[in-house]
């Protein structure tokens, strides 16, 4: 008998971040599983890429937009195109997120109001777009990218754990608002993860520190991130709503 719980045929997903990393690796496993696509990112290169290698490789509908999810308008026009060219969208996937490592006493006022805007409330904003189709159809997945960074830190990650941790308490909130809708929101959040993030940031050093500090003793790649992201929207998710799904390679699991 087949096993239709991860199908996503007929189904459409609007991934923020869509051209790479993690954002790619979860647009391409949605694609996989038959949902029809549409990406944004900031840069259109990689983007058109992106799209085109998805197209081809799954057959599947792929919608790209150049948007930049710092700003409030880009934002409402990426909802907009989304609903128009797709027609619906019914898994929402923000994943779209920076980090600027500054220590309390150094917080720039541009920099921590650039990534709350970016990391949270045009999260806020796409979502609050996007949920009301999916309540009147009665069916939606929301995802949030989290971090371990939300459930414990670094020094100099304040603007990032402050607002990865604002996405899980808003997660558990909009998931008591939406689930007599049949909507679940949910949170991933992923430990050390080799994207051009973490690896732009941080030392040779820092980097094997955080692989070591794992039980697996190694860095995850997005490909790792993406199953649990289909899991969360798809029909075997259904009843996990609220929730944050650390995906660590065992990093929280160490004392010391």
């Amino acid at each position: 008998m087949e096993n239709t719980l991860f199908d996503l045929s007929g189904r459409s997903a609007l991934v923020t971040g869509g051209s790479k990393g993690i954002g790619r690796a979860i647009a391409s496993l949605l694609a996989e599983a038959g949902a029809d696509l549409f990406i944004c990112s900031r840069t259109e290169g990689p983007l058109v890429e992106a799209a085109e290698e998805i197209r081809a490789r799954t057959g599947v509908r792929v919608e790209s937009l150049v948007a930049d999810m710092a700003k409030r308008e880009d934002v409402l026009r990426t909802a907009e195109a989304a609903v128009e060219r797709l027609g619906k969208v019914d898994i929402l996937v923000n994943n779209a997120g920076w980090n600027v490592p500054q220590a309390i006493d150094e917080i720039k006022d541009d920099d921590w109001n650039m990534l709350v805007e970016l990391n949270f409330t045009s999260v806020m904003a796409l979502t609050r777009a996007i949920v009301p189709g999916m309540k009147e159809r009665h069916w939606g997945r929301v995802l949030h990218i989290s971090s371990i960074m939300a459930l414990a830190s670094t020094p100099g990650r304040n603007a990032y754990s402050a607002t990865k941790a604002a996405l899980v308490g808003m997660a558990k909130a909009s998931a008591l608002d939406l689930g007599p809708f049949g909507v679940t929101v949910n949170c991933i959040a992923p430990g050390p993860i080799a994207t051009e993030m973490p690896m732009s940031i941080l030392s040779q050093q820092q980097q094997d520190a955080l692989a070591a500090r794992t039980a697996l003793g190694r860095w995850g790649t997005p490909e790792e991130i993406a199953p649990t992201a289909l899991l969360l929207a798809s029909e075997a998710g259904r009843y996990i709503t609220g929730e944050t799904i650390v995906v660590d390679g065992g990093a929280l699991a160490r004392v010391f």
